[in-house]
């Protein structure tokens, strides 16, 4: 059934658009809900002004949700757990438990379906959980997963650690794609001026001492451009 929405409905569409669902989906919950309308000729005139109300409405929305991203960011939340020898958790820690972590810290309510990416987190260490407030506003809350009876600060050093031993491989490894880089530029330029001044020296027959001059450079390896 095409339906009309009335208000944004999760993983449906936002108000004023309109979207295609099961004929039960719009008669048993949708439309008593006041989330959605029939998609007739007549109501398809309000589908324009819903998406202007709507779009004002999610202004003013964001405005708000700004500020509680701002407590959001960067709010750390430990968990003690069990866990084996590997680091696997005996258990997990839900999306949920972090919802109700974060309500609890900052006394605001959190769906569950707005935490994580995924359902669970099964393993020690430092987390990084996007919480979708809205479009293009998703801050993110630092989940610290400790053994019990163990300090937390523990695995935030040791996640810093293989963070920073991280980023000083990959450096290292762009500083050597761009020596090489570099090296081969400068050998493909030396072996065009070694074609010139042999271009120069050679006598005119047509091409030919030139291309057995490139080709005796390339088999010594002093060039790697193409043939010209």
């Amino acid at each position: 059934m095409k339906v009309i929405l009335k208000q944004d409905v999760y993983k449906h569409g936002v108000a004023g658009e309109v979207v295609n669902v099961s004929d039960g989906y719009a008669r048993n919950y949708l439309i008593p809900q006041g989330l959605a309308i029939k998609a007739t000729p007549g109501n398809m005139r309000q589908a324009e002004s819903l998406r202007k109300e709507a779009a004002a409405r999610r202004a003013r929305l964001y405005d708000e949700l700004k500020g509680v991203a701002e407590q959001i960011e960067g709010l750390e939340l430990r968990f003690a757990v069990k866990a084996g020898e590997t680091g696997k958790l005996y258990g997990s820690v839900t999306m949920q438990d972090i919802a109700d972590k974060i309500s609890e810290e900052l006394g605001i309510e959190v769906e569950r379906r707005r935490v994580g990416e995924q359902t669970s987190l099964r393993e020690l260490g430092v987390h990084s959980v996007p919480v979708r407030l809205a479009a293009h506003l998703a801050p993110r809350v630092k989940v610290v997963v400790h053994r019990e009876g163990e300090s937390p600060e523990g695995v935030v050093a040791a996640a810093e650690a293989a963070k920073e031993a991280a980023e000083a491989a990959e450096a290292i490894a762009e500083e050597a794609a761009e020596a090489a880089a570099e090296a081969a530029a400068e050998a493909a330029a030396e072996a065009a001026v070694v074609l010139e001044e042999a271009d120069v020296m050679a006598p005119d027959d047509g091409g030919a001492q030139r291309q057995r001059n490139w080709r005796l450079w390339t088999r010594q390896g002093l060039t790697t451009a193409d043939e010209t």
